[in-house]
């Protein structure tokens, strides 16, 4: 095993200066399962440190016995030198400790100062709230992380990355010596992501020490000193990231070498199954018309805001059209019905599968099987039976990990649920699949099984239209790219045409000007 301390990267978090945070050989089981078997990480001050590793790995549980959530059976963790043993959250954060969600918590009818402050709010004489100083202290802290945010504006209506900006303040007016970002990248645009890193730069400069965990390796590579890697619940290595590449962090990630990432069978187009023409919402597109052939994958691109899942939605009728004709195998759809789309054999796997593709509390069978009940329906009875079959075949096909089929989807890993949507609409046996972000939020080793199962299903002639932000994937996967920008069909790639350039101008609207 590789030291857990490794080496300096660069000016920033040199290992001469002692350790904030050192977690040393952290174990924690529940029940049976042994979530992690050897948690084992070092911050320094002035250092930003990947933490990587596949879903499952024991990065949440060793987030968590950070944030206080979670007491290790053993092991140790250090804080400026000093052992310590959490209790609670509120031990976390008194020891400098502060974790910043994904997903922010912030209330959203009180101010942005009221939200950092909560609980420990500046008095007046008389005990009460001193308004004016507190709004003072808050903008005192957003001067400190170069970012212009009203103290007195409501969180009412912040982005998520305003809101992230409001939880990383609150940390620092906590004096937080140590910062936990969990997935802080996955829903925000490349201009909020670049601001991020701005805030992260400057933490680092003030002498704090951020965990970064993401599953956008080519974010830790732009924003990391160190990285460390676990896999299967245990501590892999550490090391600085001008020593490791790509390939070498993917192969620690999963424990091979990870060539197929982008597995491509070749196949000739069959019939058209999708036609698309002038198809317009007023606002949001306009004048969109393409087609979709059986055994080809096409890829719908485009920044944020192009309207990509928007053209999805109406495609499947869950928005109304203004304007245009969608037809599935020359079978006119009509406008606004998600019951006739999917009688003609349209599937929708939505970008967000949790709030829309899946219900949370639901079991994982019945979940599988919620698309294909009209057929599992015998005098109006759902024969549970073969409900749990069906289930039972798809969730072998898709190699979903599991511990029983009985037990809530939200129990499922990301990259697990994302298989069991996907597992819910194939079950129906679609001629059309519209998948929006596949991969968004899983592992490395998991996206190239989803991508895996994407080439088998296209190799047996179903037509694909896949919306995706990674420009990796839209070209590994896409046998032809459709570009977006701001509503409107910019570009019309084939597969030997498109490359990373050439769809980002089109993306950013710069090809349809020249042209």
């Amino acid at each position: 095993m590789n030291d857990p301390l490794g080496t300096s990267p660069g000016p920033l978090g040199a290992p001469d200066k002692d350790p904030l945070l050192v977690l040393d050989r952290a174990a924690k089981r529940f029940g049976a399962v042994h979530a992690l078997a050897d948690g084992s990480v070092t911050l320094y001050p002035g250092e930003a440190h990947a933490l990587l590793g596949e879903n499952g790995a024991g990065k949440s549980t060793l987030v968590k016995i950070l944030a206080g959530v979670h007491r290790p059976d053993s092991g140790t963790l250090l804080i400026e030198g000093r052992p310590v043993v959490f209790a609670g959250p509120a031990d976390s954060r008194a020891a400098g400790v502060s974790i910043i969600y994904q997903e922010p918590t912030l209330f959203p009818d009180l101010t942005v100062a009221e939200n950092i402050f909560m609980g420990r709010q500046p008095r007046r004489a008389g005990r009460r709230i001193d308004r004016g100083a507190m709004n003072r202290a808050a903008a005192e802290v957003f001067a400190r992380l170069g970012v212009r945010l009203d103290p007195q504006r409501q969180a009412r209506g912040l982005s998520v990355a305003d809101q992230q900006i409001v939880e990383i303040a609150k940390a620092l007016s906590l004096d937080a010596k140590v910062l936990v970002m969990d997935e802080p990248t996955a829903a925000l645009t490349a201009v909020e992501v670049e601001r991020l890193f701005d805030v992260m730069r400057t933490l680092r400069e003030q002498g704090a020490a951020v965990l970064f965990i993401s599953h956008r390796l080519e974010e830790v590579f732009a924003s990391c000193q160190r990285v460390t890697v676990m896999r299967d619940g245990r501590f892999v290595s550490t090391a600085p990231i001008g020593e490791v590449t790509v390939d070498s962090v993917i192969r620690s990630m999963v424990g091979r070498d990870l060539d197929a990432l982008f597995p491509k069978t070749r196949t000739a187009p069959g019939e058209v199954v999708l036609e698309v023409e002038h198809l317009t919402r007023e606002g949001v597109f306009e004048d969109i018309g393409f087609h979709v052939r059986g055994g080809e994958i096409v890829a719908l691109a485009g920044l944020v805001g192009a309207g990509r899942s928007e053209v999805a939605r109406a495609v499947f009728g869950i928005d109304r059209r203004d304007a245009g004709t969608v037809r599935v195998r020359g079978r006119q759809l009509p406008n606004g019905v998600p019951a006739a789309a999917m009688a003609a054999g349209v599937a929708l796997v939505p970008e967000d599968r949790r709030q829309q593709g899946l219900v949370m509390d639901m079991a994982i069978d019945r979940n599988i099987a919620l698309a294909s009940l009209p057929r599992l329906r015998r005098l109006g009875l759902i024969r549970r039976g073969t409900e749990r079959e069906l289930a039972s075949d798809w969730a072998g096909r898709l190699q979903l990990k599991f511990g029983g089929m009985g037990d809530p989807v939200a129990t499922l890993s990301g990259g697990n649920q994302q298989k069991a949507v996907l597992g819910k609409w194939l079950a129906r046996g679609p001629s059309l699949l519209i998948i929006d972000e596949p991969t968004r939020g899983i592992d490395v080793g998991t996206k190239a099984e989803v991508h895996r199962i994407l080439d088998g299903l296209v190799a047996e002639g179903m037509a694909v239209l896949m919306i995706s932000s990674e420009l990796p994937e839209v070209l590994g996967m896409a046998d032809r790219v459709l570009v977006l920008h701001e509503g409107r069909i910019t570009a019309e790639l084939s597969r030997a045409e498109a490359d990373e350039d050439t769809i980002m101008r089109a993306a950013t609207g710069y090809a349809a000007v020249a042209s």
